[in-house]
């Protein structure tokens, strides 16, 4: 690990001033972001600790949803009564990701920001255009079993591998960010991460001497919720594939449909012009099986990964059966 520097500010605007300073970053639960340091990936030069602002709330929003501050940790997050009984894709979701140790330490805001898991990212050896951009992808053409089948570039196959965003964007959440200058702003969180394209090193939309302050959940929607996930152990791992979907129902047929997908693409994936097709229609299986196909056309495999395109589209399906189930049930 490289020297660096340390300083905790007292508050958030002096927070947005440390970050000013060239090689700077941000420093809260790092259950990510010390590991990169240890193997050399990440190498910044100050640290500045923001996990002892007064980010830490949980709290109610006027029109009925929830503020989440951002240094709320995964495990107070996962649960908390509110997000329990309202959100509970978002609770399963978070009892899913890492370990019972890690989720005490790990926040809301370095959760959205944990980066990718790909072998080649992590080895220095071997070129990465993420890494080092213009170096080449080794994972193209080398051993790419959990790489994306999804949105992939020519220069980046690497997914997301968080469980939290899958489940926050089919909420609708969005990311609460203020900047040096004092001013604020809000990022849908579907359009918070990036696909990898040309510039895979470009992971978000935030921009130079941003602060995640928070993530805003809109009042719960009705309707079933399901998260489920894929993966090699049982234990903990990442996710192979991942889906959160929500269905509500008109009698017997689908009302609104939410699918969010992880562990398939650069960013937690979602596909709305296949939500709106299912409204309208009748909620069974074969109505959420064609659902599936049709999010997972133009899926690409790469070698080692191409089972993820079925494992994604059966996962789809049943997640959807289940949640139709649910809605069933809240419904009397």
């Amino acid at each position: 690990m490289k020297a660096f520097s340390y300083e905790r500010p007292a508050d958030t605007t002096g927070a947005l001033q440390a970050i000013a300073r060239p090689g700077a970053k941000f420093l809260a639960g790092g259950t990510n972001l010390l590991d990169l340091m240890k193997v050399e990936v990440e190498a910044p030069s100050h640290l500045v600790d923001v996990s002892r602002l007064p980010l830490a709330q949980l709290e109610e929003t006027p029109d009925g949803g929830l503020r989440i501050g951002a240094t709320v940790t995964n495990s107070d997050l996962a649960t908390d009564r509110r997000v329990r009984e309202r959100y509970p894709m978002l609770s399963r979701a978070l009892l899913n990701g890492a370990s019972g140790q890690l989720r005490n330490q790990a926040t809301t805001a370095g959760n959205l920001l944990q980066r990718t898991r790909c072998y080649y990212f992590y080895d220095t050896s071997k070129p990465c255009n993420k890494r080092s951009p213009g170096s080449g992808c080794s994972a193209l053409h080398g051993y790419n079993r959990i790489h994306a089948v999804l949105g992939a570039s020519d220069a980046c196959i690497a997914v997301h591998p968080s469980d939290m965003a899958v489940a926050m964007i089919a909420l609708d959440a969005e990311v609460e960010v203020r900047s040096a200058a004092g001013n604020g702003r809000t990022i849908r969180l579907v359009d918070f991460h990036r696909l990898p394209g040309t510039t895979p090193q470009v992971e978000t939309a935030l921009e130079a001497g941003e602060l995640i302050t928070a993530v805003l959940l809109p009042p719960a929607p009705s309707g079933g919720q399901v998260y489920r996930k894929v993966r090699d152990r049982a234990s903990y791992d990442f996710a192979l594939v991942s889906v959160a979907a929500l269905v509500d129902l008109d009698g017997d047929r689908i009302r609104t449909a939410r699918i969010a997908l992880g562990g398939v693409a650069h960013k937690p994936w979602r596909a709305p012009e296949v939500e709106r097709r299912l409204v309208g229609k009748p909620a069974t299986a074969s109505s959420f099986q064609t659902a599936a196909a049709e999010l997972m056309t133009g899926a690409r495999g790469y070698g080692h990964n191409d089972f993820k395109i079925d494992l994604a589209s059966r996962t789809v399906a049943a997640a959807l059966v289940e949640a139709a189930q649910q809605a069933q049930r809240q419904k009397g």
